[in-house]
């Protein structure tokens, strides 16, 4: 686990579109007009609400308040914080905020990560991929991002075939170059991925949502991603900023905060361990991660 200090305060450095934005170490911060004060938009689910709920006890501890809003819609976080109504925000991986900035013209960024999800193809009436009938209806997300995901981990499995040259948060229904088992293809919320289920023959979801949705994960398990860089980077969930807001030594606190031991230990003991804790990117190397990313 990375040991983050909090002496000597670092630079923050973002990248929002491919541009490095240089931090002041003076000016509009996070903590906007109480220096004492950060504020935050959380998704309003466990892995977000209750790691943020220590990081508010832990920031307590050294003087700071952490405001925290939570919300069930995907689409507010990132347009409060480019608004500057909230300093942070802490609900998606990398190839969300990415489809968000190109298709909203925003400029949010990461600025450290915090967990990987791992998802997967579940049924709750097949116990393998090779009972699937022809024709089976499965469940896909709608969202550009995740919808791609799933596509990739069909054609890993040997559903249907796919044009290799596309990225993977990329993939559409139109890159399907090949579909066997004429699977017929249903979208709906990523977060109801679960619990639709019960109306497919099997369907793309996300570990923890299958285990929240009180499924036995193991019965349920068709497959499950692999887990290669291609596909974990992309889907690794992080604390976004507006990099023209943002001052180091606020940031500094929510990535000490976000990265400690006790936030670590909450994913290691949620639910048996379905999602997995990430602190590969710190506010050292986002920028060049996020470039490198859109590239």
């Amino acid at each position: 686990m990375s040991d983050h200090s909090h002496a000597p305060v670092r630079r923050l450095s973002l990248t929002a579109a491919g541009a490095v934005a240089l931090l002041a170490a003076s000016g509009c911060g996070l903590t906007g007009d109480d220096e004492n004060t950060i504020s935050i938009i959380v998704t309003e689910s466990a892995p977000f609400q209750e790691p943020a709920e220590i990081v508010a006890d832990q920031l307590a501890d050294q003087g700071y308040e952490l405001d925290i809003r939570y919300v069930t819609d995907i689409n507010i976080p990132n347009q409060s914080v480019q608004d500057g109504e909230y300093d942070a925000n802490y609900f998606q991986h990398l190839a969300y905020l990415d489809n968000f900035n190109r298709s909203n013209d925003t400029e949010i960024a990461p600025a450290f990560s915090v967990y990987y999800a791992p998802a997967g193809l579940f049924s709750l009436e097949y116990d393998s991929l090779d009972e699937l009938p022809d024709g089976a209806q499965i469940n896909l997300p709608v969202d550009p991002s995740n919808n791609g995901r799933a596509l990739q981990l069909l054609a890993d499995e040997g559903l249907i075939e796919i044009d290799e040259s596309v990225p993977v948060i990329e993939l559409t229904q139109s890159d399907i170059t090949s579909n066997p088992k004429d699977l017929d293809f249903i979208e709906t919320d990523q977060q109801e991925g679960a619990r639709a289920l019960s109306d497919v023959d099997a369907g793309f979801a996300f570990v923890r949502l299958v285990a929240e949705a009180g499924h036995d994960v193991e019965d349920a398990t068709l497959a499950i991603e692999d887990g290669r860089e291609e596909v974990r980077t992309p889907f690794t969930c992080v604390v976004a900023v507006n990099p023209e807001d943002v001052t180091s030594e606020e940031a500094e606190l929510l990535q000490d905060a976000f990265q400690s031991e006790e936030v670590e230990q909450w994913f290691e003991d949620y639910q048996g361990g379905v999602v997995d804790y990430d602190d590969s990117i710190t506010i050292d190397d986002a920028a060049e991660v996020w470039e490198e990313f859109q590239a």
